[in-house]
């Protein structure tokens, strides 16, 4: 299966885990929750969704790369005890608790989180001192003669042997004790991703293009080569941040993230036409509504790889937008929710001492879901703007003592966050609309304008904004798309009833 259907099974099978009768106790004992064992090549993202379901689930996440560890770290050290048997007194061997099973414990103790995760990378690469001890680990969930808590499940990941050496491979006494899930690299799964997380345009538009060169792992003289979805989103967050520094990039560099040399060659060449595309086609001009005849008509006569690259450019400034529209709207019911709050504390709590307790409770809410892994990256940023509003309403009502008064001078400063918004919004629609009236006069009604439709849906902040705030040339593509595909789907029927 992909990465993205492995993650849902993960979902469901967590909440089979922790699901409990009415008694309280787990419906499936500790004893029955079989450790789930992720295999598939390196770097198609078995480590990321360990950190996206831990935050969509809420529980915590604990996760280490087993091959560093030693025997003694994980099992603990040994240590003399005396007990007495029979009336006799023994000395008894007895473990320090493992570093593994302490961090569980910690990070409990440091969050007030009960459940989770403990997640082991590289489960197959470990030393052969430690194999028996994970093994044992595996099948009963101690190590030494500690036990990993009730409410904790263990998710380990490895690589399958054509790609590492170091494999280890598992017996069926293990593996009849586990539930092994064999994952592969999907681009499909990989782009939807990409266009959540923001990913750079030339990446995603390249391998749009370039499918094949997605994942990659070849062995020749030179040693193994490989291109990895983990390589494609490490370059594509350096490339965004080398833009805002007006920094060069090179064939060299791409080739210390796509270590595979034909392909970064390739990218590097087409990272070289993106940038003269965007120079050329001035693609902030077309979002404005601004741009000259000329540079429809240059697109008209493009070739279809020139054409697929001006796309990509589209619909990456347009992700922008629609994100930074996505995140005001996120930000404006995040503080409306907190205002409504105060409002109904009134009566009884001063506003400068509800907007307190408001920030304290989101300050210790951030930093317990950084310590536990259940915060994303969105999150913690919408958090950390809420935070900082908040803290410019508590400095304007300062001093004010009637408490109607302060509450007016927070709604005043609310209106503005609701400005923003609106003007987010309105700004994400614009471009919207402009865009379909570029390509309306250079491609018309071709397979490049099915593509971008089709695109707009594929992206996650352009599809929220068009489900959300709605825009009504995609609805006339789309409907135009849908009865096109119902005409050929009949045209097709009648043709094979005639024969």
């Amino acid at each position: 299966m992909n990465i993205k259907q492995a993650k849902q099974e993960i979902i469901h099978t967590i909440r089979a885990y922790l699901a409990r009768d009415p008694f309280g106790a787990y419906q499936i004992p500790s004893v029955r929750q079989r450790p789930i064992l992720l295999m598939g090549p390196p770097g198609i993202g078995k480590t990321q969704i360990m950190e996206q379901i831990a935050s969509e689930t809420g529980i915590g996440l604990v996760a280490y790369t087993i091959t560093h560890h030693t025997r003694q770290s994980a099992l603990g050290l040994p240590y003399i005890e005396h007990h007495t048997y029979g009336g006799e007194e023994y000395a008894v061997t007895s473990y320090t608790m493992s570093e593994i099973l302490a961090s569980v414990h910690q990070l409990m103790e440091r969050t007030g989180v009960k459940e989770g995760i403990l997640f082991l990378d590289e489960i197959n690469c470990i030393s052969e001192t430690l194999t028996p001890m994970m093994l044992q680990f595996l099948q009963c969930k101690t190590f030494g003669n500690q036990k990993l808590p009730e409410g904790w499940i263990i998710v380990a990941a490895g690589n399958p042997p054509e790609y590492n050496k170091s494999v280890r491979e598992f017996d069926v006494v293990t593996l009849d004790r586990v539930r092994r899930i064999d994952v592969h690299e999907d681009f499909a799964v990989w782009k939807e991703y990409a266009y959540r997380r923001g990913l750079h345009g030339a990446v995603i538009s390249y391998l749009d293009i370039r499918k094949e060169n997605f994942y990659q792992i070849e062995s020749g003289a030179e040693g193994m080569q490989f291109a990895t979805a983990r390589g494609w989103e490490d370059l594509a967050a350096l490339l965004t941040v080398y833009e805002s520094l007006d920094l060069p990039v090179d064939r060299e560099l791409i080739g210390q993230y796509i270590q595979l040399p034909r392909i970064a060659k390739d990218f590097a060449n087409y990272l070289e036409l993106y940038y003269k595309y965007q120079r050329a086609y001035r693609v902030d001009e077309i979002l404005s509504g601004r741009w000259e005849s000329v540079r429809a008509s240059e697109l008209r006569a493009a070739p279809f790889d020139e054409k697929l690259s001006v796309l990509g450019l589209l619909l990456s400034r347009l992700g922008e937008s629609t994100r930074i529209a996505w995140q005001q709207d996120a930000l404006t019911d995040a503080l409306y929710a907190d205002l409504t709050r105060v409002k109904g504390a009134m009566t009884t709590t001063a506003v400068d001492q509800a907007l307190t307790a408001i920030l304290t409770e989101r300050g210790h809410a951030l930093a317990a879901g950084r310590e536990a892994g259940t915060l994303d990256g969105d999150s913690a940023r919408r958090i950390q703007q809420e935070m900082q509003i908040l803290e410019q309403y508590l400095h304007a009502v300062q001093g004010e003592h009637d408490a109607e008064a302060a509450f007016a001078l927070v709604k005043e400063r609310f209106g503005a966050q609701t400005e923003s918004r609106t003007q987010a919004i309105t700004e994400a629609g614009q471009g919207l609309d402009n865009v379909f009236r570029f390509l309306e006069e250079s491609v018309g009604e071709s397979q490049e304008m099915v593509m971008f439709a089709t695109e707009l849906t594929a992206n996650f902040y352009t599809a929220w904004y068009i489900q959300n705030c709605g825009c009504e040339a995609y609805y006339r593509h789309n409907q135009a798309i849908l009865f096109d595909d119902a005409q050929s789907k009949i045209l097709d029927e009648i043709a094979q009833m005639k024969s």
